[in-house]
């Protein structure tokens, strides 16, 4: 298997380990969507041709993802991509919880 990625001048491996960690670590909201936000994280990484999902680990209060991310995104432009996609996302599959937490801050 081939552990590095190359384009015409460089080789790399770029390999990053986020941990998504709820606002305010809101135990209540996260043991009842994890499912649903591991679906929408993993939708949305796949939704970028080049990312690869290497690993990734639920927890009680946080999500750790290992990812494969080319040089071409830069990683916050692309957590910045994640961030506000998955919100929108969850908001609209679950639309009680905007009157709940009002300004869709997730």
């Amino acid at each position: 298997m081939k552990d590095t990625n190359s384009l015409s001048h460089t080789s790399y491996r770029c390999k990053y380990h986020i941990v998504i960690i709820l606002k305010y670590r809101r135990l209540t909201i996260y043991n009842k969507l994890r499912r649903d936000i591991i679906e929408i994280l993993t939708l949305l990484i796949n939704r970028k041709p080049d990312v690869k999902i290497i690993e990734g680990e639920a927890c009680l209060e946080h999500i750790h993802m290992l990812l494969e991310v080319p040089l071409k995104y830069a990683v916050s432009d692309f957590m910045g991509y994640l961030k506000s996609k998955s919100t929108l996302m969850i908001f609209d599959r679950h639309a009680n919880l905007k009157y709940k937490y009002g300004s869709r801050h997730f």
